[in-house]
């Protein structure tokens, strides 16, 4: 199976520019290497095959989400694919070291532009305040949480800027794990589950 995933989760993608033609660099970086999964497309019912998302993950180097950002998180269905995939007892948990030692990465997109995302702008914080649930969510995975790349403004996007941010995309799943960043990263610190953290299952 290939070493890099990419999951889309944008539930308008058709009318989507910034998305579709990040999806679409994602697709060409790599043949082979790199699996698109738009998970809209595949789950238009809402009924993950948990199976088959578990298998590619666990085959996978590196795993990328992207999408755009709807109320300073997931989308829905990106949500429910987490709630779903990331089990306990499998991705975290006693025995959940499915995905122990691989790689998250977030590429996202925002309405607002990057200066919105201060103090003194409309949404109040740096975009970094939005991140502890992405990182916590890898950290409790025992994965390494990578520097996300943040397509600011995309409604007001030029062509230029858009065909910048696709080809960095590109470039960069196509040299994975080959970033400089990579190198200087801390290891992810270990955060143990006790097996009653959840309640057992009904007999």
């Amino acid at each position: 199976m290939p070493e890099i995933v990419v999951l889309v989760a944008h539930p308008q993608q058709e009318h989507s520019r910034v998305n579709r033609a990040l999806m679409q660099g994602a697709a060409r970086a790599a043949p082979g290497r790199v699996e698109v999964r738009d998970l809209y497309a595949l789950y238009p019912d809402y009924l993950i095959d948990v199976g088959a998302e578990q298998a590619q993950l666990a085959a996978a180097r590196l795993v990328v989400w992207q999408h755009p950002v709807h109320w300073y998180g997931m989308p829905p269905l990106m949500k429910l694919w987490l709630d779903e995939v990331f089990s306990f007892g499998w991705a975290y948990g006693p025995r959940g070291s499915a995905l122990s030692g691989k790689d998250l990465w977030l590429v996202a997109s925002t309405g607002g532009a990057s200066e919105s995302y201060r103090p003194d702008g409309y949404n109040r914080y740096f975009f970094d305040a939005f991140l502890p649930p992405y990182e916590q969510t890898a950290a409790l995975a025992g994965m390494r949480f990578l520097p996300p790349l943040l397509v600011h403004g995309a409604h007001r996007l030029g062509d230029g800027e858009l065909d910048a941010q696709v080809q960095t995309y590109v470039q960069r799943l196509a040299s994975y794990p080959d970033w400089p960043e990579i190198a200087e990263l801390e290891p992810c610190a270990p955060c143990p589950v006790p097996g009653d953290a959840r309640p057992a299952a009904a007999s």
